[in-house]
């Protein structure tokens, strides 16, 4: 099992589709959300994401075509 930390950004058409939770139903990936911040016109989601390497970049392949930005995380943003 491979473990990544990704931030998704979100436009504003975005904001209310419910992207995070069509990810874990679509693909073998276990989601766990660690930080996040939506309002109105913007929001971005720091996610772990847990599952085959493969899957998760399967998934991730997805998200991006979803219009949704997709960078790496480097640092854990919440311990404990």
């Amino acid at each position: 099992m491979a473990t990544v930390r990704i931030k998704f950004t979100f436009a504003e058409q975005l904001i209310k589709e419910p992207i995070i939770w069509k990810l874990a139903k679509e693909f073998d990936v276990i989601t766990n959300i660690r930080r996040a911040d939506v309002t109105d016109e913007r929001g971005w989601v720091i996610l772990e994401l847990e599952g085959e390497q493969d899957e998760i970049e399967r998934s991730l392949d997805w998200v991006r075509k979803q219009s949704v930005r997709v960078d790496p995380v480097y640092e854990d943003v919440v311990e404990g």
